[in-house]
């Protein structure tokens, strides 16, 4: 095994403690991304660090570039690639690291143009994947000089890139759970006033519902403000008058 000096190994473990806490944080997922390349680039003092995630929702699925810590504008403007194109489509595709020393020597990486420009020599691209062996995404470093990446330091990025995974599903996970209550709650509070004017106004429950619905497009507020507005009317004992949350909006 080759040798690595301890205070790179301690940095890696650094890195995969401040990921680690993340997966059980409120960070929005941008943010998280953001502090996976950062912590990446600042360990293995790479030149530049990114990440690209799967994006299944595209048909076919693309790999998008989501993530950096460079901030020159050649380098984080959109960008995408098909699953099949490039050193990201190779490495999820393959599901395993690619080691480029020069980058711009390989057939494989397409952004010669960029690289020239930012000064990028070599490279190394390792997949995030989960447990289920599922390619999520690619996390990527480039050095400004040649540079052979030991056996060490891919299994290092690989357990950092692994970590980075784990915490992104769970990111995502918290944030589909959230949508899910939000909606579940939006739904009971337009339940509890579609009831209100059944009782109030004699109305039926499809009646009652389209006029939530045709109040929310004329006040220009979403229907759930309207069944709030709706609840809070009757909580305070003057169902009379439409409440003036619900007044259309004309700024």
């Amino acid at each position: 095994m080759e040798k690595i000096e301890q205070a790179t190994y301690d940095g890696y473990i650094k890195a995969l403690m401040d990921i680690s806490r993340a997966i059980t944080s409120d960070l929005f997922l941008e943010d998280l991304l953001k502090l996976i390349v950062m912590v990446t680039a600042k360990v293995t003092g790479v030149e530049i660090c990114s990440l690209w995630l799967v994006d299944e929702n595209e048909k076919p699925p693309k790999i998008r570039l989501k993530a950096t810590q460079s901030i020159d504008p050649e380098y984080v403007k959109d960008r995408s690639l098909n699953l099949d194109e490039g050193v990201v489509g190779y490495v999820v595709t393959h599901k395993h690291p690619i080691i480029i020393k020069h980058v711009m020597r390989s057939k494989r990486f397409k952004e010669k143009e960029m690289a020239r420009k930012l000064g990028l020599v070599s490279m190394v691209g390792v997949p995030l994947q989960l447990k289920d062996e599922k390619i999520i995404g690619v996390l990527n470093c480039f050095t400004a000089s040649p540079h052979v990446f030991s056996k060490v330091e891919i299994n290092l990025l690989t357990a950092v890139a692994n970590q980075a995974a784990l915490a992104i599903m769970n990111t995502e996970l918290m944030l589909k759970t959230k949508v899910i209550q939000e909606e579940l709650e939006t739904r009971k509070l337009i339940e509890r006033a579609k009831e209100i004017l059944v009782r109030r106004r004699s109305m039926d429950v499809n009646s009652a519902f389209r006029w939530i619905q045709k109040r929310s497009m004329d006040s220009r507020k979403s229907m759930r403000e309207v069944a709030e507005a709706i609840l809070l009317s009757e909580d305070l004992g003057y169902y009379s008058s439409i409440p003036h949350a619900l007044k259309k909006d004309n700024k």
